[in-house]
């Protein structure tokens, strides 16, 4: 199956979508991961991306839809995919739209994970991590024995600068302003399904579980 996995910070995605792919042995792909594989293989694209990133500046739609092409050309994808993260804006949505095509493949669920903002900043103003040996807690799910200390390495745990209220507060708005199109986009191709992302991850894993499987079985 060829699917997209939306939500904002803090929504569970990228955990909900390693869970997918383990399960249908199929790969998980994000424009980060992808970015940095091309820099690595110093491909043609890889070193225009690079160009780009050094310089502080945003990739540009161009070059990350062309190595989305080049992506979704390799062996690994041709069970089907997960993509995390793109497509970002409605352009990019229609050139996926376009790419596929050509390739004579479609997508064929976009899961939209849903939770509430007050739940969201609990979630990401919770964490915390150990300045010496990087392990991660929360002070709500994961605390450590100790109030500030790493069980670990008895180092200090602290706040990452983009874990704080303020920051996250403007990351969702930036998030639902840029993505709310796109998502409508897919509510009109009538691919959308968007579910309730609060509660245990493996209640939300069967939720999704149930949604790709009616979906496989309408396009079997």
């Amino acid at each position: 199956m060829n699917l997209i996995f939306f939500g904002p910070p803090g929504a569970g995605k990228g955990t909900q979508s390693q869970q997918v792919q383990q399960i249908y042995g199929i790969p998980q792909i994000s424009t980060g991961d992808m970015l940095r594989e091309a820099r690595t293989a110093k491909s043609p694209l890889g070193l225009e991306a690079e160009k780009f990133m050094s310089e502080g500046k945003l990739v540009p739609d161009s070059v990350i839809v062309s190595l989305m092409d080049e992506r979704l050309k390799q062996k690994d994808c041709n069970k089907g995919f997960i993509l995390d993260g793109f497509p970002r804006t409605l352009e990019q949505a229609s050139a996926l739209k376009e790419m596929l095509k050509a390739q004579g493949k479609k997508i064929d669920c976009v899961v939209n994970i849903e939770v509430n903002e007050e739940e969201l900043v609990a979630r990401l103003t919770g964490r915390r991590q150990c300045e010496k040996c990087k392990k991660a807690y929360h002070v709500l799910y994961s605390p450590p024995k100790q109030e500030g200390v790493c069980d670990v390495c008895a180092s200090k745990l602290f706040q990452r600068d983009d874990d704080q209220e303020r920051t996250i507060r403007q990351r969702l708005k930036v998030y639902v302003d840029k993505t709310q199109p796109v998502i409508n986009f897919y509510k009109q191709e009538k691919i959308l399904e968007s579910i309730n992302g609060s509660g245990e991850v493996a209640l939300i894993l069967k939720k999704i579980e149930k949604i790709l499987e009616s979906r496989s079985q309408g396009h079997s």
